[in-house]
């Protein structure tokens, strides 16, 4: 049984996120969800490593040693269909701590995708794939497998905290990540602000100098 201090726990995975609310995240721009939330959240720093497909699914998180992935394989086999695989390694680049084999485990399982900060290698793997992976780097050398780490527990990728069962969007943008009570609201106000973008598309095309969304964005700030 696993020891309940920080270090080296193993805890179990949160449930999936409903398939109705997975889905309406999938027709959605991280764009869209990042100005709903502030314009201030979300993660920095990653890579995009696939070059098509989206990343929409519910946090299964790993705390590791940088540079060892004996505490992801065990995570892995928690895995359920629509689990993010999300491992802080601590945005390490010395040693990689996922590739191709761990990858072909995942999408049998029905991983959603990987977010690893730290490094992968098999870039080859990835960048001929739809799978999602966004990683801080990569390298050749491979990791150890030695421990410690922590499975499902709270976690810190590229300046954001990711709880286990947070939802993670991702596209060529960007990676964005919120708890999954708030994801309702954040769709309807997302849904909300495309309508709006496609309105200010709408007067663009018309040709006119002087744009209604310019001139709103000056008169906050005494321009107009």
């Amino acid at each position: 049984m696993a020891s309940p201090l920080n270090g080296s726990r193993i805890l179990p995975p949160s449930p999936v996120a409903s398939a109705s609310v997975l889905a309406a995240l999938a027709d959605i721009v991280t764009p869209h969800l990042s100005d709903n939330l502030a314009r201030r959240e979300g993660i920095a720093g990653l890579h995009r490593y696939n070059r098509q497909g989206k990343l929409v699914g519910t946090a299964l998180t790993v705390k590791t040693r940088p540079g060892d992935n004996l505490l992801i394989y065990k995570a892995m086999t928690q895995l359920q269909p629509g689990h993010v695989l999300v491992i802080d390694a601590g945005g390490d680049l010395s040693n990689a701590v996922l590739g191709e084999i761990m990858k072909r485990y995942l999408q049998q399982h029905g991983c959603a995708g990987v977010v690893v900060d730290g490094a992968i290698r098999d870039v080859g793997a990835f960048e001929s794939d739809s799978f999602p992976c966004y990683a801080r780097g990569h390298i050749h050398r491979g990791p150890y497998k030695d421990g410690p780490g922590e499975v499902n527990v709270p976690v810190s990728i590229g300046g954001q905290v990711i709880n286990p069962g947070d939802l993670i969007v991702g596209d060529e943008d960007g990676l964005v990540s919120f708890p999954v009570e708030q994801a309702e609201a954040l769709i309807e106000a997302a849904h909300a602000h495309a309508a709006k973008e496609a309105r200010i598309m709408a007067e663009i095309a018309t040709g006119v100098r002087e744009q209604s969304w310019m001139q709103a964005a000056f008169a906050a700030r005494g321009l107009a």
